[in-house]
């Protein structure tokens, strides 16, 4: 049996893998920067540490995160958020004993810009959408007056809070492309939104599933989201990590059109909602340490139901779609609920306040302030 340390214990997806991999029999610790994460209150690991923020205090990150694995014996990293960049390049730098469930630093730093991930996967040969880097404001004047051809979007980003859908011009005030800080213009495609987690192992994809999200938190993450089968979308998870050798976690937004086709939109190089989707913790530990396949074993609709309340009661009463939210609220099983572990649905609302004071404090947004300490923006922070 493995000790694993699972990183960035806010996020209710790194509660899940705590979960799986404790119900396998793996003892599991969990970290993070953020003082009360819900996790914290589960009793399926075997205690929380907190580390200095990785973003904002490196050095003190690492020399915490590699006395942690000295002290506790650890012989698995985990990340389930973009901790993972700093954990890779800790790694790079002097590896340990520990093994980082992650690639290297180079193909994650290619995989998260969302101009690179389109060349990687024309390399590939893959097919794509067209996708232009803006590096300046002149580049964004080029693209003309048609801009509804276009979704724009920083190269570093997360939860599509910066994302403009086929934007007027009025909606370019404060988009200034830069060479620190890039955007990119992708075609706009018409079609049917697919998400995808996978787990590989040396470019043999192990886990996957596919999902469609019911309601977001804004743009972007899904905070109730249904499974579906796609073998067209399957294919291009199993290409994409064959080509790049790829061992750890992964996931895509990936675009359905009407001729069938499945183009990439962008890639998340870690962990995401699909993963609610496994409830077998032996089946996917035995995935995790590349030791089988395992499948999706949960068929009902998945979600958060406060955020569902919160975000999604307002988007049901614009869209005049109010019987489809009863029947979501009805069909949509709570993602942190599991047997004997009644603790991180309780403690959910603690963690919001905490976040919410953050956010109040540093003016930003709820979603900033959920991963500001822990986001990757690139070699320059941008």
């Amino acid at each position: 049996m493995a000790r694993i340390l699972v990183t960035g214990a806010r996020a209710p997806v790194a509660l899940h893998l705590a979960r799986l991999l404790s119900s396998a029999g793996h003892t599991v610790l969990m970290a993070d920067s953020q003082l009360c994460p819900m996790a914290k209150a589960s009793r399926m690991h075997h205690g929380f540490h907190l580390l200095p923020p990785p973003r904002f205090e490196p050095e003190a990150f690492e020399a915490a995160l590699r006395q942690l694995i000295e002290r506790e014996a650890i012989t698995l990293v985990l990340p389930s958020c973009e901790e993972v960049f700093y954990l890779a390049q800790i790694w790079a730098k002097s590896p340990h004993n520990a093994q980082l469930y992650a690639p290297p630093m180079a193909l994650l730093a290619e995989a998260h810009d969302k101009h690179a991930f389109i060349g990687l996967c024309e390399r590939l040969g893959l097919g794509v959408p067209p996708t232009q880097l803006l590096t300046s404001v002149k580049d964004l004047q080029a693209l003309g007056p048609d801009l509804q051809r276009f979704v724009l979007k920083p190269v570093w980003s997360r939860f599509a809070s910066q994302v403009l859908i086929r934007p007027k011009g009025t909606e370019l005030t404060g988009v200034l492309p830069s060479k620190a800080a890039p955007w990119v213009a992708q075609s706009h495609l018409e079609g049917t939104e697919i998400c995808a987690y996978a787990l590989a192992d040396h470019g043999r994809l192990r886990a996957l599933s596919l999902y469609r999200g019911l309601y977001r938190a804004g743009k972007g993450a899904s905070v109730a989201f249904a499974p579906l089968e796609d073998p067209t979308a399957r294919r291009f998870v199993e290409r994409f990590v064959a080509g790049t050798g790829w061992t750890g976690q992964i996931s895509f937004d990936l675009m359905r059109l009407a001729d069938g086709r499945v183009l990439p939109l962008e890639c998340n190089p870690r962990a995401t909602s699909g993963l609610h989707f496994f409830k077998d913790g032996p089946g996917f530990a035995r995935a995790l340490f590349g030791q089988g396949d395992v499948a999706p074993d949960v068929t009902a609709p998945q979600g958060v139901r406060l955020a569902l309340w919160a975000y999604g009661l307002p988007q049901a009463l614009r869209r005049g779609a109010l019987p489809a939210y009863r029947t979501a609220l009805r069909e949509v099983q709570e993602v942190l609920d599991w047997p004997g572990d009644p603790g991180p649905k309780r403690a959910q609302f603690a963690t919001l306040r905490a976040i919410a004071a953050k956010a109040l404090r540093e003016r930003i947004s709820l979603q900033q302030a959920s991963t500001r300490d822990i986001e990757w923006n690139g070699p320059q922070g941008a």
